[in-house]
Formats: C-alpha cells, sequence, structure tokens
C-alpha cells in the first residue's frame, strides 16, 4: 500500500472512546477512554456517535458537560437528559471528525496510518502487513499479517520498534527471541 493509498484511506472521524453505560439518573453518558487527549473533549462543541468511524448511521451530539471520574471520562451530551435515552447509546464510539483531531508533532502519526504498512526484521526480512493494532494497556500490539508465519503478534515497545517511516509505508522491528515459530 503506498503512502498515497494510506492518505486516501483516512476515514472522516477518529474513535476518542466508547460509551459503557448510563451514569446516574441525568443523562451522564461513562465513556472508557481511548485518546491520549481526552481533556480535550471539555473544549469540543460536538462529538459523532456511531458504531465505528465508517457507519452510516453516525449522529452529532452538542456536548454540554465533561468531567474525568477515574480513568473515565462522565460526558454529558445536549438533547439527552435522562438515563433511558443514555443507555441507547451503550456501546456506541465516540469520535471526532478529522478537522478537530490534535496537530501531531513530528514523528508521531495515527494508529489508523498503521494499518496496511509493510513490517520487517532488523534483519531485513519483510514479515507481512500491518492488519490490526490492539491497545492493550500496557502498550500496544501490532497484528501482522504474514505469508510466512500467518498472524504474528508484536509488541509495539522501544525495544521492539527500530524505526517508524510512514512515508515510505515501513516499520522495521528487532524481534525477541521465540516470537516467530521454526521455520
Amino acid at each position: 500500500m503506498s503512502s498515497d493509498d494510506r492518505a486516501q484511506a483516512s476515514p472522516a472521524y477518529l474513535i476518542i472512546g466508547e460509551v459503557l453505560r448510563p451514569h446516574g439518573v441525568r443523562g451522564e453518558l461513562r465513556v472508557r477512554v481511548l485518546t491520549d487527549y481526552p481533556e480535550r473533549i471539555a473544549e469540543l462543541e460536538s462529538v459523532y456517535l456511531g458504531t465505528d468511524p465508517n457507519a452510516r448511521d453516525i449522529k452529532a451530539f452538542g456536548v454540554e458537560a465533561m468531567r474525568m471520574h477515574q480513568d473515565y471520562v462522565l460526558l454529558k451530551l445536549k438533547a439527552v437528559d435522562d438515563r433511558n435515552q443514555a443507555d441507547l447509546l451503550r456501546q456506541l464510539m465516540v469520535m471526532i471528525d478529522i478537522a478537530h483531531a490534535v496537530p501531531l508533532e513530528a514523528g508521531e502519526y495515527y494508529l489508523y496510518q498503521l494499518i496496511g504498512v509493510t513490517v520487517q526484521t532488523d534483519a531485513g526480512e519483510t514479515l507481512g502487513e500491518i492488519a490490526e493494532v490492539l491497545e492493550t494497556g500496557a502498550n500496544d500490539v501490532y497484528l501482522v499479517n504474514s505469508p510466512q508465519y500467518g498472524e504474528v503478534l508484536i509488541p509495539a515497545t522501544d525495544e521492539t520498534i527500530v524505526s517508524t517511516d510512514i512515508e515510505r509505508g515501513v516499520i522495521v522491528v528487532k524481534l525477541p527471541n521465540g516470537l516467530l515459530p521454526d521455520k
């Protein structure tokens, strides 16, 4: 996949959270945080809710209030005024449009930009392409579809990732012993 193909594959929305359940009786939502910048949610005029960034039925909601509670966001949306309305939003993704995404620093990238990137070992062997990024909490894990090895799970740690070049579409990794099955 060329960098032009990846740029064209940019989603219209980025996921910043997942609605877990209602919180209280006034329509607040308990949201699992899926962004490095949860404090920015309070600054947004609106967010979008849907099953995923490519869904056809994504709906905009005005942001009335937001506060942090433990490791979660408690989000109050305009027009969601009671527990029953909030309950209908369970398991939906909370998203922002790409235009309101946090500008990236040099060397940073969005997770969606990794999909389709070629993974090579530091010895020059091509393993395959990243099919999915799993967010585990401790560190992300790249699920690589490898023609030789099938699905390979690579931890995205400083010890494992040698370099990431989104423009060229290549990630170089130094694999720990035993990560790949014997040939």
